[in-house]
C-alpha cells in the first residue's frame, strides 16, 4: 500500500512541476491590405542556422496548400499530427490573428527566433515573411512584415 501511495505522490509532483518549464505566449499579427484571398501563415520557431524546431501555429486548414509555407514545409513533417490543435482558418487581408500558445521556458533567451511563412492564392510565397529573435527583450515589440503581414509582435 505504502508504494502505491509513494508512485502516486510521484505522479502528482511531476505533473505540478511542469507548468514551471512553459509559458503562455501570445502571437499578434496584422495583414496589410493585398489585393488577393485570405492569407496561409506557418508560425514556427527555428534555431539561430535557419532550422526548423517546432510549429506554433498554422493558419490556413486545406493541408494541400502547406507545400507553398516553404521553410515551415521543408523542415516539419506535413504527414504527422505534429501540429494537430495548431491550426485555424486562413486570415483575411486587414485582418488580425491573435492566438495564444504554449512556449518552453528553455527557448526563450536561447538563440532561437520565430519565423512566419505566408502564401495568398495566385500570389507569391514569401519564406521569413516575418523573422524575429525570442527574447525577453523583443516581447511586446511590434516588427514589419516583408510581405502580407504588416505586424507582428510576441508577448511572453
Amino acid at each position: 500500500m505504502n508504494k502505491r501511495l509513494w508512485i502516486m505522490a510521484l505522479v502528482i509532483g511531476i505533473a505540478a512541476a511542469a507548468p514551471a518549464y512553459a509559458r503562455s505566449m501570445t502571437l499578434t499579427t496584422e495583414l496589410s491590405n493585398y489585393s488577393g484571398d485570405g492569407a496561409y501563415l506557418a508560425i514556427y520557431i527555428a534555431d539561430q542556422a535557419g532550422a526548423y524546431q517546432q510549429t506554433l501555429w498554422v493558419a490556413g486548414r486545406k493541408s494541400k496548400y502547406y507545400r507553398h509555407l516553404g521553410g515551415w514545409a521543408r523542415g516539419s513533417n506535413l504527414d504527422s499530427s505534429e501540429f494537430d490543435g495548431r491550426t485555424g482558418a486562413s486570415v483575411l487581408k486587414g485582418r488580425t490573428l491573435s492566438t495564444t500558445v504554449e512556449i518552453a521556458d528553455n527557448l526563450i533567451d536561447a538563440g532561437y527566433q520565430i519565423l512566419i511563412d505566408s502564401s495568398v492564392e495566385d500570389k507569391r510565397d514569401i519564406r521569413n515573411d516575418v523573422s524575429v529573435p525570442l527574447t525577453q527583450a523583443n516581447s511586446a515589440k511590434a516588427v514589419s512584415g516583408r510581405g502580407y503581414i504588416k505586424a507582428f509582435s510576441f508577448t511572453l
